[in-house]
């Protein structure tokens, strides 16, 4: 559907109802974490917005610049948000539907219509009509603008939540289901935000595949570097510190030093010196993500090491030949973040 179709959906209703219609939609249904929430708005007569159309199918930049201009222009708009614990309590559906009915009676004047995305109508405030219209984000302009509001809202709230609950993803996948967000719930449980009543039956349905023997020996490694750090005196911050931006095995700090540790393991059978395995690009996604780190550990001084572990295969399973802790494997410059190299 045309653009211009959304804009006269809306003239349509206009001539039959008057002049304040209000579109309504939300963002965040299928999320197994964070809110869900609704906008409502309603736009002037006049109004026209470049590229409006249903949320999910723009860009994420055309997205924000729609929402600068909608709420700048709107007549009136309202965004509501229903957390995770009363999702559970209410489940998804009236929980949508209730905020839903919050935005509507937050606006100021109220409208003489309401439209709202989908087969499902909120309480509505009295004096209100509403028309239920399946697919409405690509059919009329206000339920099209009320979407972009929501959706941007809720991914800001997610970005948020991030913050506060890191090494879900929550930046990336916004809380929806994807392999990475279930592993991460496997590994650190589920967060305060979590939807409990989307995890049913979780281990059955979404269990992490199980470890490949390379995984295995990788896993064994890092236990047998930790191991040894913990013998050497060294404080353990951090195991598989994890980020957009990359991965740091282990986080240790002794003597007022943080080192990012590097574990690399090798059987008997590999010819590959562990710490060569350590190239430029593997350097520096790990000074990306212990420059994440620091931002919140100022004032220490820092060191990037490899911790390397032998291992041996035997029918009764893997043996630890020896570890060896290689210091100052390379530097960083704090202008560039690049790797330097010890000479």
């Amino acid at each position: 559907m045309s653009t211009i179709s959304l804009y006269d959906y809306d003239g349509i209703c206009r001539m039959d109802f008057g002049a304040l219609v209000c579109g309504v939609d939300e963002a965040g249904r299928g999320p197994l974490a964070g809110p869900v929430v609704a906008a409502a708005v309603i736009l002037p007569p006049d109004a026209r917005f470049d590229g409006l159309n249903d949320s999910k199918k723009l860009s994420e930049k055309t997205r924000r610049r729609l929402f600068e201009e909608i709420t700048q222009r709107a007549l009136a708009y309202r965004i509501e948000a229903v957390d995770a614990d009363v999702i559970d309590k209410i489940n998804i559906l009236q929980a949508t539907l209730l905020a839903m009915s919050r935005a509507v009676a937050a606006l100021s004047p109220q409208p003489d219509l309401v439209l709202v995305d989908g087969n499902q109508l909120p309480a509505l405030p009295d004096g209100c009509t509403g028309r239920k219209v399946v697919k409405g984000d690509a059919t009329s302009a206000c339920i099209a603008a009320a979407s972009v509001l929501a959706k941007v809202s809720r991914d800001a709230m997610m970005g948020e939540l991030a913050l506060k609950y890191p090494g879900y993803g929550f930046e990336k996948h916004k809380g929806y289901p994807t392999r990475a967000h279930y592993e991460a719930i496997w590994e650190k449980g589920p967060s305060a935000v979590h939807r409990t009543s989307f995890l049913k039956n979780l281990e059955q349905k979404h269990a992490p595949k199980s470890p490949t023997h390379k995984q295995e020996i990788g896993r064994f490694g890092e236990e047998a570097a930790r191991q040894a750090l913990l013998r050497d005196g060294y404080t353990i911050l951090e195991q598989n510190y994890r980020l957009a931006c990359g991965e740091i095995d282990l986080i240790a700090q002794k003597d007022g030093v943080i080192a990012f540790v590097e574990v690399k393991t090798r059987t008997g059978a590999s010819r590959e010196k562990p710490i060569d395995a350590v190239d430029y690009r593997k350097r520096q996604r790990i000074v990306n993500t212990a420059a994440q780190y620091l931002r919140s550990h100022r004032g220490h001084p820092v060191r990037f090491d490899v911790m390397e572990v032998y291992v041996s295969e035997r029918e009764g399973g893997l043996q630890l030949l020896k570890t060896r802790h290689v210091k100052h494997v390379f530097a960083y410059d704090i202008n560039t973040m690049k790797p330097i190299p010890y000479v």
